[in-house]
């Protein structure tokens, strides 16, 4: 017999005399149950209660596509994985599971990235630079599609450009007055590449934290450093001593040009005045020759010794060459107070008889 045939028997659906339920039968059960036997009873009630079945699974399963979207976010809708639309802050519905899904990113919020490498700067010296970056979800669209793992994007395009921006500098730049155009420039140049890429980030600032030395090399710096700071000691001292010298050596220069120009017209008037006198020399020689040449032979002599030193002798009485030590004789009378009689051009007068007295080592000697 039969499982679903009436009757005894041994059959595992039949124990005890009971005829097994049947599956349809349990679920119209159950639905009438839950729903109070609505729309009577038959195939049209069974196909009634269907529908009111499915239509509260579907307002159910609705219920799953409301979502909020705050006013910092923004709300990136997928249908069936490819962008459908974005949408703003406030309470939004979309398609639920699994036709669409919805990806919100956090605009307004501030990331920070932090690296730190080693590298070398364009002197060949290696520094270590500690380096944040601070960034924002800008678009939405771009950061979710253009780019695999944003994050790990911005941190190989921070380390490229930081290398790129310290291997163009020398390390006294980088650890001295250089550090914040360097931030500044790699921010740029960051922020180019990204936009390059279209990732969607937006760098809102890079900071330089930290740019050293290692310090396996903290001994050989020290030394470099004490040598820079010598080199700026030496310059201030330079550059001080530059200030007293070059005044004073301006101010000479200019006297200099000063005595030159007082010269040249001393000397230009001088010429001008012996031109003039000459020519009235000329005028007077031409009236009375004779005259104006011994006047002129005169004046000659006069200049010539003038200046030199004379002794005038009287020659009467023996004509005997007398020896006279004229150089002692003008040293003494010049520095004794019983001098000889000075003549009127300022020699000296020394007689034969003074001389002979000498001589005798008499009184005068």
């Amino acid at each position: 017999m039969a499982w679903n045939e009436p009757g005894g028997g041994n059959g595992s659906w039949n124990r005890g005399g009971r005829q097994q339920p049947d599956l349809e039968d349990v679920v119209r059960d159950t639905l009438k149950k839950l729903f109070g036997g609505l729309g009577g009873g038959g195939k049209r009630s069974y196909r009634g209660t269907l529908i009111w079945a499915l239509a509260i699974i579907i307002g159910l399963w609705s219920l799953f596509g409301l979502y909020r979207v705050d006013e910092a976010e923004r709300a990136v809708v997928l249908r069936f994985g490819e962008h459908a639309r974005t949408t703003g802050a406030g309470l939004r519905w979309h398609v639920p599971w699994p036709i669409e899904s919805v990806e919100k990113i956090n605009v307004a919020e501030v990331n920070n990235f932090s690296q730190k490498t080693r590298m070398l700067t364009a002197d060949e010296n290696i520094v270590e630079v500690d380096l944040v970056v601070q960034y924002q979800r800008t678009q939405p669209e771009d950061f979710l599609f253009n780019v695999r793992v944003a994050e790990e994007t911005l941190g190989d395009v921070s380390e490229s450009a930081i290398r790129e921006i310290i291997g163009k500098n020398q390390m006294d730049y980088i650890l001295g007055e250089g550090r914040s155009d360097i931030a500044q420039r790699t921010e740029d140049l960051i922020q180019q590449t990204l936009d390059d890429y279209g990732a969607g980030i937006g760098v809102t600032q890079v900071n330089l934290r930290d740019a050293n030395y290692p310090q396996q090399v903290e001994a050989a710096v020290q030394d470099a450093i004490k040598a820079r700071e010598d080199k700026e000691r030496l310059a201030f001292e330079a550059e001080a001593y530059a200030n007293d010298v070059v005044p004073r050596a301006r101010g000479e220069a200019a006297r200099r040009i000063q005595d030159a120009e007082a010269y040249k017209a001393e000397v230009i008037a001088n010429a001008e005045g012996e031109a003039q006198r000459f020519e009235k020399l000329l005028a007077e020689y031409q009236k009375a020759p004779e005259v104006t040449r011994d006047r002129l032979y005169i004046e000659a002599l006069e200049e010539l010794y003038g200046d030199s030193s004379k002794v005038l002798m009287d020659a009467e009485g023996s004509g005997n060459l007398l020896y006279l030590p004229l150089d002692q004789l003008i040293r003494r009378g010049a520095g004794s107070e019983q001098s000889p009689t000075a003549s009127t051009d300022g020699s000296s007068r020394v007689t034969e008889r003074d001389e002979a007295r000498r001589r005798r080592g008499g009184p005068g000697s």
